[in-house]
């Protein structure tokens, strides 16, 4: 897996998908302040990064999930990393809503799928896990197999790694936070003065910048 994650997060960098601006935070819509932003939704928009994304969870799910037999993405993010993955893969595809539509035929999963089907989920960047591990359970409550979850980043925060464990979900990324620090400052697109405050908002980022 390191073969993806330094590539991953030079073109993350590159195409500023990821934003590091330790002395200028961002606001996230929970209100927690932070040096880093990451849309991996820009990832869709240059193709040769697009097409790296696709063929390297091709590749994972092969390696790590030779019967996997359907692809699952998180919506909405990862709606057409997923699809186009399971393409590459000859699978089906799903994708699973954060909530059951509250009209129509109330699906939460879009698709079809028969339940007892080994799934492997897509998604594009996990946080605190909490929405990852929420379509997680949609699917195993539906019947699904779940082998497991492979994600573009990942923030690498406790609470993530304590939820995939309570819920007994493998996750693999294909990049993650201290590759991407180390990343960056390899590539002079931060200094080394920089690295502490990075870590130190990783270890607590609900608290940091607030004093």
């Amino acid at each position: 897996m390191e073969n993806y994650a330094k590539k991953t997060a030079e073109y993350l960098l590159q195409i500023k998908a990821i934003k590091l601006q330790p002395s200028n935070p961002f606001t996230w819509a929970s209100g927690w302040k932070s040096p880093i932003y990451c849309d991996n939704r820009k990832t869709l928009s240059f193709p040769e990064v697009r097409s790296f994304i696709r063929d390297s969870f091709a590749a994972m799910v092969r390696e790590l999930y030779p019967e996997a037999e359907m692809i699952a993405g998180v919506a909405t993010g990862a709606i057409a990393h997923g699809s186009i993955a399971a393409d590459k893969l000859g699978l089906p595809f799903i994708y699973v809503r954060s909530e059951a539509k509250e009209h129509g035929l109330g699906n939460q999963i879009e698709g079809y799928f028969v339940p007892g089907q080994k799934v492997v989920v897509i998604e594009d960047l996990v946080s605190t896990g909490g929405s990852s591990l929420s379509a997680v359970r949609a699917l195993k409550e539906a019947g699904c197999e779940v082998m497991g979850m492979l994600a573009i980043f990942t923030y690498e925060f406790k609470k993530a790694t304590d939820g995939f464990a309570a819920e007994n979900c493998t996750l693999h990324t294909l990049s993650n936070y201290s590759v991407l620090v180390d990343t960056a400052v390899k590539s002079g697109y931060i200094g080394q003065a920089e690295v502490e405050t990075l870590k130190k908002w990783r270890d607590d980022p609900s608290t940091w910048g607030t004093e």
